[in-house]
C-alpha cells in the first residue's frame, strides 16, 4: 500500500508540480489546448498536490475563492488508488472550514460517477468544454 501525502498551498509553492500533472493529463492525454490549461485563477486558488511514498507528484486539484473545485487530475500511475478521492475530500473540507455553503465543479462526463460517489449531484444538461463533454455538479454542505 502506497502512502499518500497531500500538500496544500498556493501556486508559488505547488504550481510547478501541479502544472506538470495537469499538462500530462489534460494536454498530453486529453488533448486540451495548452494555452487554456493555465489561467489567472491559479494565483488565487488553494492548491492540493498528492505525493506518493517516493515523493512523486501524482495528483492535483484546486479550490477557487467562489467554491469551485477544479483542475482535478491524477497521473495514470495513481489512478484507481483512491488518491483522487483523498484530494477531493480535502478540498471539500477546506471549503467547508472557510464557511462555503456548497462546492461546485464542472466534471468531465466520464468522471461524473466518481463525483456522485462523493455526494455531488448533477445540475442541468451536459455541455462541451475544451472539446470534452462535461456536467456541472454541486454538493451542498
Amino acid at each position: 500500500m502506497t502512502t499518500i501525502t497531500i500538500r496544500l498551498g498556493d501556486w508559488a509553492t505547488l504550481g510547478q508540480d501541479a502544472s506538470a500533472i495537469r499538462f500530462e493529463v489534460f494536454v498530453d492525454e486529453q488533448k486540451v489546448p495548452a494555452e487554456i490549461e493555465l489561467d489567472a485563477m491559479d494565483a488565487v486558488c488553494l492548491h492540493a498536490v498528492a505525493y506518493d511514498d517516493q515523493g512523486r507528484a501524482i495528483g492535483t486539484g484546486r479550490l477557487l475563492p467562489d467554491g469551485h473545485i477544479g483542475r482535478m487530475a491524477v497521473r495514470k500511475v495513481g489512478r484507481g488508488t483512491g488518491v483522487g478521492g483523498q484530494i477531493l475530500q480535502l478540498l471539500m473540507s477546506k471549503a467547508q472550514e472557510r464557511g462555503d455553503a456548497f462546492v461546485v465543479l464542472n466534471a468531465q462526463a466520464a468522471a461524473a460517477p466518481f463525483y456522485a460517489r462523493h455526494g455531488f449531484v448533477q445540475q442541468g444538461e451536459q455541455f462541451e468544454e475544451a472539446g470534452i463533454a462535461h456536467v456541472e455538479m454541486r454538493l451542498q454542505f
